[in-house]
């Protein structure tokens, strides 16, 4: 028995057990704290990704929420050139009955497409700007300044602040003497 106390109360080298246990145990330590932080990093990576993908996919469906009724407002433009030439050409025989009613629709059918984000473009007046004006003549002009639209065959609308159809407009030059 006391041989045992002895043997129990030596040193590891001294009954032969090496500390190359030891030094295993502390490289695998090692090794899985680096793949920790490793694995770790790729997730903050991946989530980081995510969070950028969930932000673009919001923004696209909010954009497409936006211009949803884009092509049906497009189509529903010629009605309205329609209407604005049955008035203007009817203002010139005095029918008045026709006037008024012509008049009704074209404001309701206006308060309709402004309910859901078509204005149209101010042209007359306003300097030549190709974003939202298509110059179809120029006309030599010393009253107003170079460049100005003074007159307009075709309203321009925008839908949500993008232009849906360029106003077709005369712009102004000054002479050249």
């Amino acid at each position: 028995m006391v041989e045992e106390k002895n043997e129990e109360s030596k040193k590891p080298e001294e009954i032969g057990i090496s500390l190359e246990i030891e030094d295993k145990t502390a490289e695998a330590v090692e090794s899985i704290q680096a793949e920790l932080a490793d694995t770790k990093d790729k997730y903050l990576r991946l989530y980081a990704e995510f969070e950028n993908y969930k932000k673009k996919v919001q923004k696209d469906r909010e954009e497409l929420i936006k211009y949803s009724n884009e092509s049906l407002v497009y189509e529903l433009l010629p009605a309205l050139d329609n209407l604005e030439m049955a008035l203007k050409h009817s203002a010139e025989k005095n029918s008045e009955s026709l006037i008024k009613g012509v008049e009704n629709t074209l404001r309701e059918l206006n308060r309709i497409l402004e309910k859901f984000g078509v204005k149209f473009v101010e042209a007359v007046g306003k300097p030549f700007d190709p974003a939202y004006h298509h110059a179809m003549s120029q006309v030599e002009r010393e009253d107003v300044e170079n460049n100005t639209v003074v007159e307009e065959f075709r309203k321009g609308y925008l839908y949500n602040e993008k232009v849906l159809r360029p106003s077709l407009v005369v712009v102004s030059k000054k002479s050249s003497n």
